[in-house]
């Protein structure tokens, strides 16, 4: 007699309404709140209302390794299993360290952080505050000299034994005020009379799409020139 195969075990359907809802807050807490992104999802709290529902696998969570799939096991009911090598590996907590003689004052770095955890000015080189910072990584893409590493700062200890409550909740807090920060910041919609002035479809001020082009291209240039500068300094530097 053939063996039979090994069955999967069972994903419960999600929650709907009320419960969801209430199973999403249950998880997005028991998330370590880097909004690292890694999870294919914008946030943290984006990634929880998936999970609760739309059952999306628990394992997306590098930054919460596995005591975090362990922990959205128990609050879901999906099965623990592997992290999802797809998304990242768990590994020990890092801080982002800028190159402060390198770094150009781009501010790229300042508007893609989530915590707020760069400070600095346009031209004027930037600094990492230190319990602000998550280790999120999206400050390394976006820096146009490579001027930012990650340093690990928790030892051989991963996951949450690297992360901890308090770091979450803080991270937390962060976010809250950064997300109300660039909401402020945010542009207005147009009123029905702005809406009917004069101006492209949109409904934007005739020559305002030029002048932003030729803003974003005077940008541009002044951003080139600068890594012109700090390749000729580095360059110097390495004779």
């Amino acid at each position: 007699m053939s063996p039979q195969p090994h069955a999967q075990p069972a994903v419960p359907s999600p929650p709907a309404g009320q419960a969801a809802h209430a199973l999403a807050a249950r998880i997005d807490a028991a998330l370590p709140q880097t909004q690292c992104t890694r999870c294919g999802y914008p946030d943290c709290a984006a990634y929880a209302q998936a999970i609760a529902f739309e059952g999306v696998p628990i394992n997306q969570c590098p930054p919460g390794g596995a005591e975090g799939v362990v922990r959205l096991a128990a609050l879901t009911g999906q099965p623990v299993r592997p992290l999802s090598a797809e998304h990242g590996l768990e590994a020990p907590r890092t801080l982002a360290v800028i190159d402060e003689n390198w770094c150009i004052g781009c501010t790229l770095c300042i508007k893609a952080c989530p915590t707020d955890a760069i400070v600095g000015a346009n031209k004027r080189m930037h600094t990492v505050i230190e319990p602000h910072c998550t280790g999120c990584e999206l400050c390394i893409p976006v820096c146009p000299v490579d001027c930012i590493t990650l340093e690990p700062v928790s030892g051989q200890a991963t996951g949450w034994a690297a992360w901890g409550p308090d770091l979450a909740a803080h991270a937390r807090q962060r976010y809250a005020v950064h997300q109300a920060r660039t909401a402020l910041a945010a542009p207005e919609p147009l009123d029905d009379e702005e809406a009917a002035a004069p101006g492209d479809a949109t409904g934007a001020p005739a020559g305002s799409a030029d002048t932003a082009d030729a803003a974003a291209q005077a940008r541009k240039a002044a951003i080139a020139a600068a890594m012109a500068r700090a390749r000729a300094q580095r360059a110097g530097t390495q004779r």
